[in-house]
């Protein structure tokens, strides 16, 4: 499958998934202004966002003790151990809550799923599904490229100008793979369910290894892209100073990194 447009002068993922997949992928400047308009209510009015989690939760019991072929999306907040020693409890508590819900309304317009929440940490994941027009991983890529945007061009613009703070950045990892949805507990509507599995441990890894602002996918993720996709990507895994070792039965395989070149 190729996504290469007739014309690409700046290049952008996003770009070329809408225009394979306009009427169910949300422009960037609608998005953008949805973001302000949120934020701006919830730093001034102490505005609630709604739950995001509840597909999530319904899909993982669907699948209890199934083994999902997915994309799973890391992303948190560069630095925010030193925000929150300047900033008084209640402004930390709804810059972090803004965060975590904006990047949760982002996972869930590139159809994917949003995890949990983990300090400030955001977990999403995008299901292979074959009878989809777009691919997740692609899906994913699109999903980290708008939510550096987002950040930039939605969240900063308003801690600025309204509450004259410092901006804030984010780093993103990203790896493919199989997991396993398990359950734990013998309620089948009750009992916390999660997933299990390799690629959500390498996922944090690969996102532990992200400068700010940047976006790093795994070799797995890197590999499901067409030829012009990975154009995209710029292999790293010669400047790190330990390589991540493959988690399948190559273990004395060095697992690759991309970082995405344009951002």
């Amino acid at each position: 499958m190729s996504f290469k447009p007739d014309k690409e002068q700046n290049p952008n993922i996003l770009d070329i998934l809408l225009s394979k997949n306009s009427d169910k992928t949300i422009d960037p400047a609608t998005l953008i202004k949805s973001v302000q308009n949120r934020v701006h209510k919830a730093l001034e009015n102490g505005y609630q966002y709604t739950r995001v989690i509840d597909s999530s939760e319904k899909f993982l019991r669907k699948n209890v003790f199934g083994q999902i072929n997915m994309a799973v999306l890391y992303v948190d907040i560069v630095g925010s151990t030193k925000m929150s020693m300047r900033l008084p409890p209640d402004k930390l508590s709804t810059i972090i809550s803004s965060f975590s819900q904006e990047m949760s309304y982002v996972i869930e317009q590139f159809h994917g799923y949003v995890l949990k929440f983990v300090g400030d940490a955001v977990i999403g994941y995008f299901v292979e599904d074959k009878t989809d027009q777009i691919p997740a991983a692609y899906e994913t890529v699109a999903c980290a490229e708008s939510m550096v945007n987002v950040v930039k061009q939605g969240i900063n613009p308003i801690l600025i100008e309204k509450m004259g703070l410092s901006e804030i950045s984010i780093k993103i990892g990203i790896d493919f793979g199989s997991n396993v949805v398990v359950r734990y507990g013998a309620d089948e509507k009750k009992a916390f369910v999660d997933l299990l599995g390799p690629t959500m441990n390498m996922a944090s890894k690969i996102q532990n290894l992200a400068k700010p602002n940047q976006i790093i996918v795994g070799q797995d993720t890197y590999d499901r892209l067409d030829p012009y996709m990975q154009e995209f990507f710029s292999d790293m895994t010669d400047e790190l100073d330990c390589p991540l070792q493959h988690y399948s039965n190559k273990r004395d395989k060095i697992y690759h990194v991309y970082r995405y070149k344009y951002q």
